[in-house]
């Protein structure tokens, strides 16, 4: 049996990326060898979605996959995120990954320039959730035991009380209409607990909420035990 290809799935922390990795785990065509993060240099968290460094390490302990992290200044310019992509992926690709997996659903002009990035180093993209209504995928999420907290929501689409809740089938009514449930138009983004993907739930609590930069953030902490 030819061996499958092996490929590293770009995990943001948040619940489309761990479904995703449920998914090509059910599939079984592809091996996916690790994790590939961005972060924010200056405050060592992931972009965008603001949870710790330490929490990104547990979920990838969890999940049993290597963790490659790409370390990204501030202000990133789009070139300089392009560049530093591009020789973490050069790196990859001499271990022997021929592609990368992501948790894309619907955006065609973000899908386009994955597949234009990945294929200018020879590589291939893949994307397990495409074209899924993410109305039933939300609630497949919660009914296949997946567990999240909302960690960033964009106040100028969806009110700043949602940040810090649990995303559960009580945070899907709540939503406005128009609001995507899985907030693929950047509404709001997650921090995975636990789910089919960890070999266990990882102990988080809310910490501190706060807005910056135009945005709400709810900080994840370590519970004490």
């Amino acid at each position: 049996m030819a061996a499958k290809p092996k490929i590293l799935l770009s995990w943001s922390s948040g619940k489309d990326s761990a479904w995703a990795l449920h998914v090509l785990g059910r599939e079984e065509r592809l091996e996916v060898a690790g994790l590939l993060t961005t972060l924010a240099a200056e405050h060592g968290r992931v972009a965008m979605h603001a949870v710790r460094e330490r929490i990104l390490d547990a979920q990838a302990k969890a999940v049993g996959l290597p963790l490659h992290k790409v370390f990204l200044p501030s202000p990133c310019s789009n070139d300089a995120y392009a560049a530093l992509m591009s020789e973490a992926l050069e790196l990859a690709a001499a271990r022997g990954i021929t592609g990368v997996a992501f948790g894309d659903l619907y955006l065609e002009d973000l899908r386009a320039y994955r597949e234009r990035q990945l294929a200018s180093i020879g590589m291939s993209a893949h994307f397990p959730l495409w074209g899924r209504d993410t109305a039933t995928l939300a609630r497949e999420m919660i009914a296949g035991g997946l567990r999240a907290i909302t960690t960033c929501v964009d106040p100028k689409q969806l009110d700043p009380a949602f940040v810090g809740r649990p995303f559960d089938a009580r945070f899907l009514d709540s939503l406005p209409p128009g609001a995507d449930p899985c907030g693929e138009r950047g509404e709001f983004h997650t921090c995975v607990l636990a789910g089919p993907m960890f070999s266990a739930p990882i102990p988080l609590v809310l910490g501190e909420t706060v807005h910056r930069d135009g945005f709400a953030f709810a900080d994840l902490v370590f519970e004490e035990q």
